[in-house]
Parts: structure tokens; C-alpha cells; sequence
């Protein structure tokens, strides 16, 4: 039986994460997805030296050759690609684009593959099919009458591999822009900007053998359960050793409390293991307080032990090395008030205090931490906080500690070392026109909620998406599908049917692509890609499946005739890129050194780590060393405006995703650990605060945002569910509540839009 399909309901979900209702789960899956029986093999090789890398997550491999490193949600997207359903050119014959925009996001992902390239035909209102090279040449014809190559944009997904994303970058950047929007500028984007200040590199400094000699590990703003659920195999074995593990979260998320590995049968019948030893609760948007009392705590444990003439709590012989900054940070930490900090996070000093302890006590800590820590105003000056906290007590570039954002695709980084970047770096620049040669564009493109601006007023008028869902993905979702209408041209390379199809330009395209577990068969054979992980390894793998269609292309081979197309090949032969990808592995190497001998070492099982140099106690920041970083605690933020004109009135939202969801795609409807079925337009929210407000669990509430710029932002019909979530604060799900996001609310630095901290009001609905 289909779950989705069942009547709608709240049933409080008490067993532990994982266990059977995860194997339940997956049988499901493949079910519903109407996966051959002969496919079922495909799951026994995600992450296989001989397989492909799982495209559910970005989560690192324990073993590179171990046969069942796959999860529930990882089935889950193998599934989805290898499901029967098909979306061809008799589909789009039985379906005009008005009627689809009818049917919701998880009935668009049920129809299955795409399998023909389409162009849409205004005067049916109609996909039709038309042939590869008519749809390259359409492209082409685009770009090249833009007066400006600034007039057009470049979105980048996730699933993106290393080899296509350095292609579509060299394209673009040839072709005249550097207007890059990719999915870092809504998720991750607040790390990338905050560490390279402070430690150098942007990316984690740990691998995952770190995890065995942490002692601390303090998780932030994550939902491993549903994100990326084979980091619950890690904190398992951590807690079963003795580890502290604190959730640091506004939800006390169940795969945090308790977990049962389905890979391990007496988790099955044992209830599992107890994972985090402390929670602490921040309000929404309390992060950065939270974590700066933390710091000015530990300040304070240190001083009473000079005071006492005992050891010390700060690590003074790292600071004196490897450290820049440290006694204007101390002294701006002694001058801050514990009210005010108390306060801004909405943690009771006592928590504080615990936290501290937990913290001062460890000898190898690490800090994780997810989009709950970067959705934020204040979001880089969190993180740089986080990175000040763990430099205290030297936990930075050592074994069993250090700092570890985990990203959520699974190339996610990886694209971005690759250049999609919109504020490249004058180096990487200069090695493209070495290499190439070429003179890059050097100005800075626009990121993805400019791109959105740019679009609305004319200035951007060609979209081209690599992967993903862009219309669903982004903010303030009415501006964003009147943005990508204003296009002349949408293209949106894809394996599946979704929104961003049917939000289109005047002249738009589907061009269908193979997915990751499907073989890519070229002119010198089967190809392999590559990807890199959270923690920087980079591996490559191929697909085992036959396409799911004949005329089904690679997104390399798309790029690469996209760029033949549009530029020709005069400089670059790109049609011979598409032949053998090794010889992009090969220039991959002449323009980034760490890269070197790339197609000899990533042969290897396992492939190789991209070592950052903050791993090796080298900063490459302009003093040298490892930079404190201070920031004040603003108080003069849009929430306390808002809350200053409506009370205790004013709620803050946050989006997440529920169970059934990886990123915008809604494999089904229930959100099984947190006890929602058949349905996603719920409301998470305290019984303290229903009683405040006048309303009840069960009732339906339309939600207002509260913003400055006169434009009405609502969204309508959600049902209350009465929920363990601070007072003050709301959940729901993205992408149900993104047109609440306004365009201009991002994060200060990365531009990030703040989909964990959007001041609402509420309404009882009058359909309730």
C-alpha cells in the first residue's frame, strides 16, 4: 500500500530512527516507483569502486567497498531514477502546461523519466518534441543575440559531477559571464564565506576517521536522520564508545535522540542506541548568541583557573602559533552582557553553562553543522563565532577535532572547487586564460537571488538550469515564477518532470538527462565521474543501469554540444571532451594544482582527499594565521523590529524538510518522525503559544509575512500541530512556505535567504 495515499493524520512516531520502519520504508520505495525486480541489484552498488556514488547526500564513505553503505533516503533517489514511469513526447500530447501546474510537486515527481527533448509550443500551451541539434542550435541562437553575455544566467544543482561542472564553467566563462547561481547560494553559502576568513578554506577540516578519536561532537542545526542518515551510523558508533554528542537545535529531532541501524539486526530488536547526551534548544535565529556565551563562558572557566592556579582551559601555546586576533576577540567577549546574550538565544544560562562544560571538558571536539546555522541574518557571523569557539581550545588541525559543515547534494562542493562560482578568485581566473587561452571575465556574476532580481527587471533574460528545481527552490516564490516568466528563454536540463518546468520563458526546453546510476556509454567506452564529499574526497564511479531511454544524453555530452554550439571549436574541441571525459580529468589538472595526476589517483578505490590546509595548521589568510573574527550582537535585526510593532503576536518560521523529501523533490507525504501522514500544509507549533494566540491544534491558520517593502507574502490552509518546538517559533515544510521568504531577507556576507528566521503572523483561515 501506498502510504501517500492514505487518510491524512498525526500519530506521534516513538520508536527509535532507523530500524524497521526504515526497511518498511524502502520496500515501499520500490514499490511505488514500479523499480524491476532485476533493478534491485542497482542498491548493492551505491558506493562501489565498480558502482556509482549515491546521489541521496554528500555524506562521506566509512568504506568505499562495503555493500550495503546505502540508506533509506539513498534508495529513495536511486529509485526514483530507476522507476518505470516514463514522461515522453505522448505525456506532454495528454497535457497542457496549465493543467499540470494544477497538480502538486509530489504528483509532477510521480510520472516518472523524461525521455525526448521538448520545446513549448505557446499556441497549444503544450511541450513538443524537438531534435537534439535543433534544441542546441535554439540555445545558441539565444545567447548569441543578447547584447550583453551578462544577459544570461547559469544555474548549477548539486547532482552535478566534477567533470560537468568544470565544462559548463569553461562554456560560460568563454562565453563572456560569470553569472553563476547555484544551489550553495541558498544552503551553504554562509560557510563558504565565513571560514576562509577565519581558517582560510571554506570547507571541513576533518575526514571521517576523525570520528573515531572525537571524544565531543556537537551537532548544530542538523537532521541527520532524514538529510543524510549514514552520519547516524557514525554517531552511533561514537555514542556506543562513550562519546558526548549534543544537538544543538530548536527540534529535538528524533534520529538524534535514538537510532536503530538496519544494518546492525540487534539495534532491531533492542530499541536502538541513545545518540546526543544534551540538547540545547536556541530560539530561531539564537544561534550566534548561543554560541558567542559559549565562548565568553569558556573565557571565564579560564580565567577562574589562572585565578586558582590550575590548568588551563584555552590552549595558549596554540594561540600564540597559529593565531591572529585573539585579545580584541577576548576583550569584546568580557564587555558582552550575559542578559542580552541570554536573551538573544533564548537559552537559559544554566544550558549555557552545560553546553561550556560539555565543551571544555573534551580534549578532541568537533563541530558539525547543517542549514539550521546558515539560513540565517547572522549566519556567517555564527559560524565565524563557531570557528573563534573551536580555536580556543586549539580543536582546529588536529587529530579527532575540527570543523565539519555537511553539505546536503552530493557534488555540491565539488562544483564549486570545479569554478561554479560567481566571485571567482583572480588565480583561478588567471589559470583558465593560461590553460585556455582566454581572458575570463573578471567582474563578479550574480548569485542566485540576484539572478532572481536580474530577471525581474529585464537585465538577465536567458535561464539555463543544470539539475535541479530553481523555481521551487528559491525565495518569495510568486516574484521568483514571475522572474523566470520574464525570460526570453528557460533551459532546464533534467531526469525528472518538476515545477520549474512549467514556470517557463517565452521560449523554453527540456533536455533529459541521464542520471547517476545509469551507464554513460561514449565513443571510448563506458564513462566514470567524480564527485567530492563533505569532507573533501574525491572518488569516481559509473552507472550500472541501461538509460532509461534511448535518447536520453549525458549532462556532460549536453554542455559540451551547448558550448560547440554557441562558441564552435575553434579554441576548445569540446565534442572531443565528450569522447573520453578523461581528457577533462586532464585539463582539470593543468588549471588546479590540487588536482595533479587527477585521472592516476582517482583509480584508486576510494579515490583521494583534497587536503585543506587549515587540516595541516596552515592558514591561508592574509596575516598567515588562523584569524579571530569579532562580530557584535546586533539587536536592531528585521524580527525585533517586527516583533516591537506586534508583541508576543509575532511568530518566527522556519522551513525544513520532511522525511519523504530530498531537497525540493516530495517522494511522498508523510514525515514519519515527526508523526505526520498524507499531507505536508502542517504548522509546527508550541501548546503555550496556540493558547497565546487564541487557536488550537487541528485548526487551519493562514501565515502572513511580516516584512518592510508593502508586498503582501502568505500562504494559506495550514493545519496546527501542536509540537516540542520553542516558544516563539514555527515549523513547516519548503517548499509549501517559501513564497514567506522575502526576496531581500538574506543572510548579511553570503546573501543567503533566511528560511530558518522569517517573522509571520498568523490567521485563523477562514476555509478552517
Amino acid at each position: 500500500m501506498d502510504r501517500s495515499k492514505t487518510k491524512p493524520r498525526i500519530e506521534p512516531y516513538t520508536p527509535p530512527a532507523g530500524g524497521l520502519g526504515s526497511l518498511k520504508s524502502t520496500t515501499l520505495t520500490l514499490v511505488r516507483e514500479k523499480v524491476p525486480g532485476s533493478r534491485y541489484k542497482t542498491l548493492f552498488h551505491q558506493n562501489q569502486p565498480d558502482g556509482f556514488d549515491c546521489p541521496g547526500c554528500a555524506w562521506p564513505d566509512r568504506e568505499h567497498t562495503s555493500t550495503f553503505e546505502f540508506c533509506e533516503n539513498g534508495v529513495k533517489a536511486v529509485a526514483a531514477e530507476a522507476t518505470a514511469r516514463r514522461v515522453g513526447a505522448d505525456f506532454f500530447a495528454r497535457h497542457t502546461v496549465a493543467e499540470l501546474l494544477e497538480q502538486s510537486d509530489h504528483e509532477l515527481e510521480q510520472h516518472g523519466r523524461l525521455t525526448e527533448p521538448m520545446v513549448y509550443d505557446a499556441a497549444s500551451d503544450r511541450y513538443l518534441p524537438i531534435g537534439w541539434d535543433e534544441a542546441f542550435a535554439r540555445i545558441a541562437g539565444h545567447l548569441r543575440a543578447l547584447p550583453d553575455p551578462d544577459g544570461a544566467a547559469f544555474y548549477v544543482s548539486g547532482r552535478t559531477s566534477n567533470e560537468t561542472a568544470f565544462l559548463f564553467q569553461l562554456f560560460v566563462r568563454m562565453y563572456g559571464t560569470n553569472n553563476f547561481p547555484d544551489c550553495s547560494n541558498l544552503c551553504h553559502e554562509s560557510s563558504s564565506r565565513a571560514l576562509p576568513q577565519t581558517v582560510g578554506v571554506g570547507k571541513a577540516t576533518v575526514v571521517l576517521d576523525d570520528f573515531e578519536h572525537a571524544d565531543t561532537i556537537m551537532v548544530f542545526g542538523q537532521n541527520p536522520a532524514t538529510n543524510h542518515p549514514r552520519m547516524l551510523n557514525e554517531l552511533r558508533e561514537c555514542a556506543k564508545r562513550g562519546a558526548a554528542i549534543v544537538s544543538i537545535n530548536p527540534l529535538k529531532e528524533r534520529g538524534l535522540e535514538r537510532f536503530s541501524s538496519p544494518q546492525h539486526p540487534m539495534d532491531l530488536v533492542g530499541g536502538g542506541v541513545a545518540i546526543s547526551s544534551l540538547f540545547i534548544r536556541p530560539t530561531l535565529g539564537g544561534d550566534f548568541a548561543l554560541i558567542k556565551g559559549v565562548a565568553k563562558r569558556v573565557l571565564e572557566l579560564d580565567d577562574e583557573a589562572v585565578a586558582a592556579g590550575g590548568e588551563r582551559v584555552l590552549d595558549v601555546e596554540f594561540l600564540a602559533e597559529h593565531c591572529s586576533g585573539f585579545d580584541a576577540f577576548a576583550a569584546d567577549l568580557r564587555a558582552e552582557s550575559w542578559p542580552d546574550l541570554v536573551a538573544a538565544s533564548g537559552v537559559p544560562f544554566e544550558d549555557i553553562e552545560a553546553l561550556s562544560r560539555v565543551y571544555v571538558n573534551g580534549k578532541a571536539v568537533i563541530a558539525t553543522w547543517g542549514m539550521g546555522l546558515t539560513q540565517h541574518r547572522d549566519s556567517v557571523a555564527a559560524i565565524q563565532m563557531l570557528s573563534n569557539l573551536m580555536m580556543m581550545r586549539g580543536n582546529i588541525g588536529r587529530r579527532g577535532a575540527g570543523l565539519c559543515p555537511v553539505r546536503g547534494h552530493s557534488n555540491v562542493q565539488g562544483d564549486r572547487t570545479m569554478g561554479i562560482e560567481d566571485k571567482p578568485t583572480q588565480a583561478f581566473l588567471d589559470r583558465l586564460r593560461d590553460v585556455y587561452g582566454f581572458e575570463p571575465p573578471r567582474e563578479h556574476g550574480l548569485d542566485a537571488v540576484d539572478t532572481i532580481k536580474a530577471m525581474l527587471d529585464g537585465r538577465v533574460r536567458v535561464f539555463v538550469g543544470l539539475g535541479g528545481n530553481f523555481a521551487m527552490a528559491t525565495p518569495d516564490t510568486p516574484r521568483t515564477f514571475e522572474a523566470l516568466r520574464n525570460c526570453a528563454l528557460t533551459v532546464q536540463i533534467s531526469t525528472k518532470l518538476n515545477r520549474s518546468h512549467l514556470i517557463h520563458g517565452h521560449d523554453a526546453l527540456i533536455l533529459p538527462t541521464l542520471g547517476r546510476t545509469e551507464i554513460d556509454l561514449q565513443k571510448s567506452g563506458p564513462q566514470g565521474v567524480t564527485v567530492e564529499d563533505s569532507m573533501c574526497m574525491v572518488h569516481l564511479s559509473y552507472g550500472i543501469n541501461p538509460p532509461a531511454a534511448g535518447q536520453l544524453r549525458s549532462e556532460t555530452d549536453i554542455v559540451a554540444r551547448m558550448a560547440h554550439a554557441t562558441l564552435g571549436s575553434g579554441k576548445v574541441d569540446w565534442l572531443s571532451y565528450v569522447d573520453d571525459y578523461s581528457r577533462i580529468r586532464d585539463d582539470i589538472a593543468k588549471v588546479l594544482d590540487a588536482f595533479r595526476d587527477f585521472n592516476a589517483r582517482v583509480a584508486k578505490p576510494g579515490g583521494f582527499h583534497l587536503t585543506p590546509a587549515s587540516r595541516e595548521r596552515r592558514w591561508l589568510t592574509p596575516s598567515g594565521k588562523a584569524q579571530f573574527v569579532v562580530n557584535a550582537l546586533e539587536k536592531d535585526t528585521p524580527i525585533a523590529r517586527a516583533r516591537a510593532l506586534h508583541g508576543d503576536r509575532l511568530m518566527v518560521l522556519m522551513t525544513a524538510r520532511s522525511h519523504d523529501q530530498y531537497n525540493t523533490t516530495i517522494y511522498a507525504m508523510d514525515d514519519r518522525y515527526r508523526g505526520v501522514y498524507g499531507q505536508r500544509r502542517v504548522l509546527f507549533i508550541h501548546r503555550d503559544d496556540l493558547a497565546l494566540l487564541g487557536l488550537s491544534a487541528g485548526e487551519r491558520v493562514d501565515i502572513f509575512t511580516v516584512w518592510h517593502d508593502g508586498i503582501e507574502r502568505r500562504a494559506d490552509g495550514f493545519l496546527l500541530v501542536e509540537y516540542d518546538i520553542p516558544r516563539g517559533c514555527l515549523g513547516a515544510y519548503f517548499p509549501e512556505t517559501n513564497p514567506l521568504i522575502p526576496l531581500d531577507s538574506v543572510a548579511d556576507v553570503s546573501n543567503t535567504p533566511t528560511s530558518k528566521s522569517v517573522p509571520v503572523l498568523l490567521r485563523r483561515s477562514q476555509a478552517s
